[in-house]
């Protein structure tokens, strides 16, 4: 005759209590009456444990846990681990992942520590002014992905998850809304879900009042993210993103070329302090000397000062500047001509 799964359990649970009964006896014969408890209350290391890295593999239940558990000896008894989850309630709320795990922690702590899905967690940093270029290979060198797994996620559509992205173009990726910061990820998390904590950071750093200022210009946040992905690449200080703000939106209503080097860095890949003529005349969308307006879309991941700037330009009488090579410092021209004797000061 063939048993239920129920009389199984229960055959099971008679079993430990009778097990856990002869433990208990043991304990209280061996061990100090200020010491005696429960068993799985009890870690295998009194003091300092051994800790290591334990990884629960997707698809495994409570029994293959509880014996991985026993032979990396963070655990005294597999069984009593199984009929600790069993009691509680738990068994099937075991979350895979890499754990640090200690034989000084109890079976409750062991247990709580797999149940909450607390996992072992590396930093990432996304620099500001890095494009998606910069973050595959830093994503690759630090094991997080393939450059071609990262391009491939961000090109997929976000649209429905976050309003911000509603007047992005479709065909385009998302360059520009990964917001530099540091992030915890959780080791084997999936990219989707770290592109998910980036633009949740984005949509955090914009906030509801920044939204409201660049509908009342008549602007789109996908012209303020591409303009600050420029500005970001272009000055340092925020005062100096601002000034160039207010000459790069004045060129544009004035229907003239922003001449950005940053956009020909771009494209080229390749930074450098000044381009050739031939640098200048490459065909490309993204190059702000053959093209009028803004680029195809945002060329690098700004910062929230470089966005701050695209939405609240400095008006002044500056039409030109450049980079001192040697000290960074950003030089201001209002002439062409004055702008040319900077050129030849500066760049000899």
């Amino acid at each position: 005759m063939e048993i239920s799964n129920g009389v199984k359990k229960i055959f099971f649970l008679i079993l430990i209590l009778l097990i856990l009964g002869g433990i208990f006896i043991w304990q209280g014969t061996y061990l100090p009456r200020s010491e005696f408890t429960l068993l799985w209350g009890l870690p295998k290391s009194i003091g300092v444990g051994k800790s290591i890295t334990f990884t629960v593999e997707e698809g495994q239940g409570s029994k293959e846990i509880a014996h991985n558990l026993q032979r990396e000896g963070l655990i005294r008894w597999a069984l009593i681990f199984r009929a600790y989850v069993m009691l509680k309630g738990v068994a099937g709320k075991l979350q895979a992942g890499e754990y640090i795990l200690s034989s000084a922690m109890s079976i409750p702590e062991i247990v709580k520590k797999i149940v909450s899905g607390d996992v072992l967690k590396q930093q990432i940093t996304i620099i500001e002014g890095w494009n998606l270029r910069d973050i595959g290979t830093y994503f690759e060198k630090a094991g997080v992905c393939s450059e071609e797994e990262l391009f491939e996620t961000v090109s997929k559509d976000f649209s429905d998850e976050f309003d911000f992205l509603a007047d992005k173009p479709k065909n385009l990726g998302l360059e520009g809304y990964l917001f530099p910061d540091t992030y915890e990820i959780r080791k084997g998390e999936s990219l989707e879900d770290i592109v998910r904590k980036m633009l949740n950071n984005f949509d955090k750093k914009l906030t509801p009042g920044l939204k409201e200022e660049i509908k009342r210009q008549g602007k789109t946040i996908f012209e303020i993210v591409t303009m600050a992905s420029i500005l970001e690449k272009e000055v340092r200080t925020l005062e100096d993103k601002e000034i160039v703000s207010g000459i790069f939106w004045k060129r544009i209503k004035e229907r003239l070329s922003l001449q950005s080097c940053a956009t020909i860095a771009y494209i080229k890949g390749v930074n450098q302090w000044q381009y050739s003529y031939e640098d200048t005349r490459i065909k490309s969308p993204y190059n702000t000397y053959l093209n009028l307006g803004l680029t195809l879309g945002p060329i690098s991941n700004p910062g929230i000062d470089s966005i701050e700037a695209a939405i609240f330009p400095k008006k002044t009488d500056y039409n030109y500047f450049l980079t001192d090579p040697a000290t960074e410092k950003t030089i201001f021209s209002k002439t062409y001509e004055e702008h040319n004797i900077n050129k030849a000061k500066y760049f000899k």
